[in-house]
């Protein structure tokens, strides 16, 4: 009788371990799996990330909102000509500088829309340089190995059937919320892209500011958020590198329910921190 249970004991503890394990492998992979699609997701530029995509943003930029530009264009140059010679006594004080000042000055600013996407461009692939650099310094740093899991197998191994069914449903809900916040991960990592879009098909009309000293507010903040959207890719490689540091300083052999929350926690710190990313960006660059 006691080897017929000692039997079903050892059945249960068998049937167990390795829904734990399914559950830890399952979660574990699903976190290293989230972590670098954020690598190589953030590096992307917009061109890059949905071709199909930025084509029609393009197309659209190039094709309605360019025209607007141009008229936005032609009537600061115009208002720029009218604050001239009115700067200057209504032409009584008359000097040829300010025409040719004012020719460079609205040639600039054809320029700069003309080559609107190009500039933008240039920007996300200066943020994707810098965000490839600091991605290669923490790839492969935030991975939760075969070893890892080895060694918490072994320790499940040594556990009575009470606290291995415990185990069991704190990892079936641990993983059910690592998925979550893989979701949550996701969102915001495709919102900052799609907030990219939304910027790059309305470069022209901001670029069409920088003809007037008054009006080109528009166009230098245009540029400021530009640049945050483009080195929060950065800040995010940073709040990447440091969950890998927190990641591995997580002890999974000797307190596996620890661990597991642990790693729970760490993965909601860092959707927070990926959250706050932009907003940080902003302030540093004192972009609104």
């Amino acid at each position: 009788m006691d080897s017929i249970l000692q039997q079903i004991t050892d059945w249960l503890k068998e049937m167990l371990i390795s829904g734990i394990m399914d559950n830890l492998g399952n979660t574990f992979d699903s976190v290293n799996t989230q972590v670098a699609q954020i690598t190589t997701e953030v590096s992307a530029t917009p061109a890059s990330f949905a071709p199909g995509v930025f084509n029609m943003v393009r197309s659209l930029s190039e094709n309605v909102i360019m025209p607007i530009a141009g008229i936005l264009l032609t009537f600061i140059a115009c208002y720029e000509l009218i604050q001239l010679v009115i700067s200057h006594n209504n032409l009584a004080n008359f000097e040829t500088f300010i025409f040719w000042k004012w020719i460079f000055k609205t040639f600039v600013a054809v320029t700069l829309i003309s080559n609107t996407m190009n500039i933008t461009m240039a920007v996300f692939d200066v943020a994707g340089y810098v965000v490839q650099q600091s991605g290669g310094l923490i790839s492969g740093s935030t991975a939760i190995d075969a070893s890892t899991l080895a060694g918490m197998q072994t320790t499940l191994e040594a556990m009575e059937l009470g606290p291995l069914f415990t185990i069991f449903l704190q990892t079936f809900v641990v993983q059910f919320l690592i998925y979550i916040m893989s979701v949550i991960i996701f969102v915001i990592i495709y919102a900052r892209m799609i907030e990219i879009y939304l910027m790059v098909s309305l470069a022209p009309i901001p670029f069409a500011t920088f003809g007037n000293r008054e009006q080109s507010m528009m166009g230098q903040n245009y540029m400021r958020s530009l640049f945050a959207i483009g080195l929060q890719g950065f800040l995010i490689m940073i709040c990447v590198g440091i969950y890998a540091v927190l990641i591995q300083g997580v002890s999974f052999t000797t307190d596996i329910v620890g661990s597991l929350w642990g790693v729970m926690g760490y993965t909601i710190l860092l959707a927070f921190t990926l959250f706050k990313t932009g907003s940080v960006a902003k302030s540093i660059l004192h972009a609104h």
